[in-house]
């Protein structure tokens, strides 16, 4: 997997750096930390926001973490193993290096799958994720399907996000690798993708503070980008459909029908595998890590540690206390991290610093395909329940509402 790994200058003060949060003052959601500035936000007559609502309502409909829900989930297993009957694969899993990819890999062997690991490379990855999903393979003796990205091309693509002002900066990794495990699937004849996505743990970000579509991809690198696109894995609407409707590639997310613990995971994944924790959600691709880190703190006044540390609350992993205490301490960040993006998007500091400045845009500024997803929302709905399309894609991408 392909890295690149510029020496980091020394860090400089002159650059704005990101705080904590302070909530104080702001009307804040009933049980989660969630505030009157999120995007979408709404609260009903108990205080309580739209997106604990929206995870009550996943909970009833998956039996979260519940026998009735376990049982649903392995009817699933059966119907992956008959699917798969004869072939050397029967599900795709995607890996990062991270724990859940790393756990939903680990649980595929456990429940008697035969997967595909499948890793989309944007160049920007942490030697613990590679070093991670080496190990991980090793153990579990799994085969990898690999789609790296040209380092250049993929730093294109990055630059013109950040030059667009928008805060869907890391949205074409998202993409890509959607694309890379539908190419994977398709390639081997496998029917099901498992994703390792939990809203309990992780909860569900809100639209405004990331959007993704292949036409946005498109647009925003026509307008920004100075290179063609040629080993980038985009994901049109004509791909989308024919891997959902000509392949019937079934997406599905265990972790929303079963029981699922982030700090156990890691706990099996550290003395089963010999795995090792990378410091904080996302922070084992770089340039995620920038993203949530640095970029939304400072550009868009928002952090993206909010929802999960809602989650956690919701779960009872932490008290709302404890949340709002972790929320007022500066995200957790690399040393040399932002020097590290300025180095390698060739970037100078006058430069980065007036990118940042510049009047904050959304993916409203931009074509892309979300006025299509509307239209065809009883089309999508349907399709999520037949697990061709994330539920999630359908709850956000599909409504009016931005949620």
């Amino acid at each position: 997997m392909a890295q690149s790994t510029p020496e980091s200058p020394t860090p400089k003060s002159a650059l704005p750096m990101p705080k904590g949060r302070d909530l104080s003052g702001l009307k804040l959601c009933a049980r989660c930390i969630y505030d009157e500035t999120v995007k979408g936000i709404t609260f009903d007559e108990r205080g309580i926001c739209v997106y604990c609502q929206t995870v009550e309502n996943l909970q009833k409909e998956y039996a979260t973490g519940t026998p009735e829900g376990e049982a649903r989930f392995m009817q699933i297993v059966d119907d992956i193993k008959r699917a798969g009957k004869g072939k050397k694969y029967d599900c795709i899993v995607g890996v990062s290096g991270g724990t859940d990819s790393s756990y939903m890999l680990l649980k595929a062997i456990e429940w008697g799958l035969r997967p595909l690991a499948v890793h989309y490379d944007n160049t920007w990855n942490t030697a613990i994720a590679t070093e991670n999903i080496r190990k991980v393979l090793k153990k579990l003796n799994v085969d990898l399907y690999t789609h790296v990205c040209a380092n250049k091309e993929a730093d294109d693509i990055i630059r013109a996000f950040f030059k667009a002002s928008v805060p869907d900066l890391d949205c074409a990794t998202d993409i890509a690798l959607a694309e890379t495990l539908y190419r994977g699937a398709a390639k081997h004849g496998v029917q099901y993708v498992l994703e390792g996505h939990s809203f309990m743990a992780e909860g569900l970000s809100p639209l405004g503070t990331i959007y993704m579509d292949g036409k946005y991809i498109e647009s925003v690198h026509k307008m920004f980008g100075t290179m063609p696109m040629k080993t980038y894995p985009n994901m049109k609407f004509a791909e989308f459909m024919k891997w959902t409707l000509r392949y019937r590639i079934k997406k599905i997310r265990p972790l929303w029908f079963i029981d699922y613990s982030k700090d156990a995971a890691k706990k099996r994944l550290k003395a089963e595998l010999d795995w090792q924790d990378y410091g904080g959600h996302h922070l084992e691709n770089r340039i995620t890590a920038f993203h949530h880190a640095y970029y939304n703190p400072i550009k868009f006044g928002f952090d993206n540690r909010n929802t999960v540390l809602s989650a956690s609350v919701r779960s009872g992993v932490l008290t709302r206390e404890q949340a709002l205490e972790e929320y007022k301490t500066a995200p957790y960040m690399e040393d040399g991290l932002v020097e590290y993006f300025m180095k390698r998007l060739g970037l100078s500091e006058d430069e980065f610093v007036r990118i940042l400045r510049q009047p904050n845009k959304s993916y409203r500024d931009y074509p892309t395909y979300k006025k299509r997803f509307e239209r065809l929302r009883p089309f999508f709905y349907v399709l999520a329940k037949a697990h061709l399309v994330p539920m999630s894609f359908y709850i956000k991408y599909t409504s009016k509402k931005e949620i």
